[in-house]
C-alpha cells in the first residue's frame, strides 16, 4: 500500500462524517511505510499534519507494560511480585482468600480492581483525571472488595494502570513522563514523543467531540501518566509500530520482546505485557486502542507478517466505535470499513422511534459510590443526569441505545428476561461505566 490508496481508505472512512474528525494513519509493511491525513471536511485539512501530536490515550498502556519488562528484566521487578511490595509502607492492598494482587494482574487487567478509583473526584469532567492524587488513588484501594481471585476474570482497570505507573515511577525515581523519555522515546529516536508541553516544532492537536465542538486536553499527576498521558505524532508512532517489529538492539530491545509474550492468567482474553491478543483473520494480533475526551487512536501489529497499522485522530470517537476498524481494515481488506455516519434530517412530524416507550428507561443508575445517573423523561424526551452534574438530552440512536453527541456520551440498556431494563453501560472518553437500575418504586 502507498500514500495515495492510504489516503483513499481513510477518504472512504472519514470524508462527511458527521463527528467531523481528523484522521491519520499509517501502515508498516516491511521497510515499506504508507502515510496519509484525511479530514472529514476538507476544509480542516491544517488541523492535522506531521508536525501535529495527538493525545495517544490508553496506547500508553502499552509502553508501561515495555518498562515494566525493563525492570524484570533488571531484577528489580518480578511479574510474581505482590503488588503491596512496591507500594508506600502501610498501604491496604485489597487480597482475596489470601491471594494477592500480583504485578502480572496489572498487565493483564485481571486484578479484580474495578475500572476507576472510588475516591476519584467527577467534578472536572472535561479534565477527570487533573485532580487524581497518588495520595488519593492508593486510599481508593481501601474501599475495594474483590469478588474473585487475581488472575481469574478479564476487567479493563485504569484504576490498576495507575497503580503500576505509580510502581515504575517509585522504582525510576522519576516521573513517567521522564522514565518514558529516557527508556523509550529517546533510544528510539520518538524525539515528537512527550507528556506534557510540546517540544519546538511540534504542534499538539487540539481535541474535539463529535460535532467538533474543541474539548481540553487531559492532565495527570506525574507518577500517573501511564494510563494515557503520551502524545505522539504519526511519525514517532510509527517508530514505535516499527520497534515492536524487531530491530531494537540491547536490553530495550529485549524488554520489547519480554513485553510480546503471552502472560498465562485464568482469564477468557489472552494478554500479554498491556497488549490485548486479538484474532485478525487467520492471524494473532497484539493491538491496544486508545481515547480519550478529545482523541481516539489504535495500533495493531503482526509479528509473523511483519507489518502494522497506527490510526490517530482528534476527535473522540470511542461512543462510536473509535477508529479500530480502520486500523484494523489495513492490515486485513476483509475486516469491514466502517462508513461515514451522515446527519439524517427527520420530518417535524415524524414520530419518535421510541415514543411512548421512554418509561421503560427512567430511574437511577448507581455508576460508583456516590456517583449516579438519574435518567428522567420530559416532554418525550430523555434526559441524564450525574450527580453533581447538569442534565443533558439524549436522542436515540440504536435499540436501546441513546446518546448525547455534544458530550461525547452514549448510553446503551440492557433489559432482563422479562424485558425490562435492568442496567446500563456509560461511554465516554474512552472509559465505561455500568450501573444497576432503581426505580422510584423500589
Amino acid at each position: 500500500m502507498d500514500d495515495a490508496a492510504l489516503g483513499e481508505v481513510l477518504e472512504r472512512r472519514i470524508a462527511g462524517d458527521m463527528s467531523g474528525a481528523c484522521i491519520a494513519a499509517a501502515v508498516v509493511d516491511g521497510d515499506q511505510v504508507a502515510r496519509a491525513w484525511r479530514c472529514a471536511d476538507p476544509a480542516d485539512k491544517d488541523r492535522i499534519g506531521p508536525d501535529v501530536a495527538f493525545e495517544i490515550g490508553s496506547i500508553t498502556k502499552s509502553m508501561a507494560g515495555i518498562l515494566l519488562a525493563d525492570l524484570v528484566n533488571a531484577g528489580k521487578a518480578s511479574l510474581d511480585d505482590p503488588l503491596a511490595i512496591h507500594l508506600p509502607e502501610g498501604t491496604q492492598v485489597p487480597e482475596y482468600e489470601g491471594q494477592p494482587i500480583l504485578l502480572r494482574h496489572l498487565v493483564t487487567h485481571t486484578a479484580g480492581l474495578p475500572r476507576l478509583p472510588s475516591r476519584m473526584s467527577f467534578d472536572n469532567t472535561a479534565d477527570p483525571y487533573a485532580a487524581l492524587t497518588p495520595e488519593i488513588l492508593l486510599a481508593s484501594l481501601q474501599d475495594v472488595t474483590l469478588a474473585q481471585a487475581p488472575g481469574e476474570k478479564f476487567e479493563y482497570s485504569n484504576f490498576g494502570t495507575m497503580l503500576l505507573s505509580l510502581v515504575l515511577s517509585r522504582e525510576a525515581g522519576m516521573a513517567f513522563g521522564d522514565l518514558a523519555e529516557a527508556r523509550l522515546f529517546g533510544p528510539l529516536g520518538m524525539h515528537s514523543s512527550f507528556v506534557g508541553e510540546a517540544p519546538q516544532g511540534v504542534r499538539l492537536a487540539t481535541g474535539h467531540l463529535p460535532g467538533g465542538a474543541e474539548t481540553p486536553h487531559w492532565t495527570f499527576a506525574p507518577e500517573l501518566g501511564a494510563v494515557g498521558a503520551v502524545r505522539s505524532t504519526l511519525d514517532d508512532m510509527v517508530r514505535y509500530a516499527r520497534a515492536q517489529l524487531g530491530g531494537v538492539e540491547e536490553s530495550l530491545g529485549a524488554a520489547i520482546a519480554l513485553a510480546h509474550q503471552p502472560i498465562p492468567t485464568g482469564a477468557d482474553q489472552p494478554m500479554a505485557m498491556n497488549w490485548l491478543l486479538l484474532p485478525l483473520g487467520e492471524r494473532m494480533v497484539h493491538a491496544h486502542n486508545g481515547g480519550t475526551h478529545g482523541f481516539s487512536s489504535m495500533m495493531i501489529f503482526d509479528l509473523e507478517g511483519g507489518r502494522a497499522s497506527v490510526v490517530l485522530a482528534d476527535t473522540g470517537l470511542a461512543a462510536f466505535g473509535g477508529v479500530d476498524d480502520v486500523a484494523a481494515h489495513l492490515l486485513n481488506e476483509r475486516i469491514p470499513l466502517a462508513q461515514p455516519r451522515r446527519a439524517v434530517e427527520r420530518p417535524a412530524d415524524a414520530p419518535s422511534p421510541q415514543a411512548g416507550g421512554l418509561a421503560d428507561y427512567v430511574g437511577t443508575y448507581a455508576l460508583m459510590p456516590g456517583f449516579e445517573l438519574v435518567v428522567s423523561e420530559h416532554d418525550g424526551v430523555l434526559h441524564a443526569q450525574a450527580t453533581g452534574q447538569g442534565a443533558f438530552p439524549l436522542a436515540p440512536v440504536a435499540p436501546d441505545t441513546f446518546a448525547a453527541a455534544e458530550h461525547g456520551i452514549e448510553i446503551e440498556f440492557f433489559r432482563g428476561d422479562d424485558g425490562e431494563v435492568m442496567r446500563l453501560d456509560l461511554r465516554q472518553r474512552g472509559n465505561t461505566l455500568s450501573g444497576e437500575r432503581r426505580r422510584a418504586s423500589d
